[in-house]
């Protein structure tokens, strides 16, 4: 699980960090020293969890980063740490997901941390459907300057997001919506995959996981059949791609 800390204080900094050295699985993307920093940072280096700071200096605080996180189709989680145990009620409203007080416990980090994995793993419902399981819509409706269109479910080979509009790529065309992604996965769940904050796969179509060349190749990108884009994977969904890749390689699917 990537994790990245938001701190103006060095000393809380190099304890997190420390901490967090001491248990498996947890991998530190990133620091930063305030709110806009720290919005940097992770759009950068896309953790799964954020430790964040409440106070600090600089024009946007701890809440402020947690509230625009919350905007995002596929946010981190939070973990606010703090020396003011008055702000929790905000924390909560800010849709944190654990509240800790410093000087942080070893034992109440590594627990609001297994929260957090666990909230996390529920989150993936289409790597757990059966292959039967079919989406909750037949179809998929857009407005164009032909009219209504409607496209088949069995017919979507990916959804971009793109600002207002979705990006919806068939295997007759493309047509735009203007549903969140956040809708269309739940809706169509048993058969597609996130694999990045602003695109969803069906998995009948992946092809491939490619890796980027030259400067680009901490990148990776999906191959997908019946479309000519490559699509890209984000660091945190690399994983779950891999792990789909691995149970469905009896169907054609191939890594790197």
């Amino acid at each position: 699980m990537r994790v990245a800390i938001v701190d103006d204080e060095p000393l809380a900094r190099e304890r997190l960090a420390a901490l967090l050295a001491e248990f498996p699985g947890y991998e530190l993307v990133g620091e930063a020293v305030d709110g806009e920093s720290a919005l940097r940072m992770i759009e950068k280096s896309e953790p799964d969890v954020v430790l964040l700071d409440i106070r600090m200096g600089g024009a946007i605080n701890g809440l402020q980063v947690a509230r625009t996180l919350a905007e995002d189709e596929m946010p981190p989680a939070v973990i606010f740490i703090t020396a003011y145990p008055e702000h929790a009620l905000s924390a909560f409203d800010a849709k944190a997901a654990a509240y800790l007080l410093k000087p942080v416990r070893r034992q109440k980090l590594q627990e609001a941390l297994q929260q957090v994995r666990r909230i996390s793993r529920a989150q993936i419902p289409a790597l757990d459907a059966g292959p039967d399981d079919r989406p909750k819509r037949e179809f998929i409706t857009a407005t164009t300057r032909d009219g209504v269109v409607r496209v088949r479910s069995e017919d979507i080979i990916y959804f971009m997001a793109d600002q207002k509009y979705t990006t919806v790529c068939h295997l007759h065309g493309e047509v735009l919506i203007e549903e969140s992604l956040r809708t269309l996965e739940k809706d169509f769940a048993s058969w597609f995959l996130r694999v990045h904050r602003k695109v969803l796969v069906a998995t009948r179509f992946i092809a491939a996981l490619e890796r980027g060349r030259g400067d680009d190749d901490s990148q990776h990108w999906l191959r997908v059949r019946h479309a000519t884009a490559r699509l890209p994977v984000s660091r945190r969904r690399l994983s779950d791609v891999r792990r789909f890749l691995v149970d469905d390689s009896g169907a054609g699917g191939s890594a790197e």
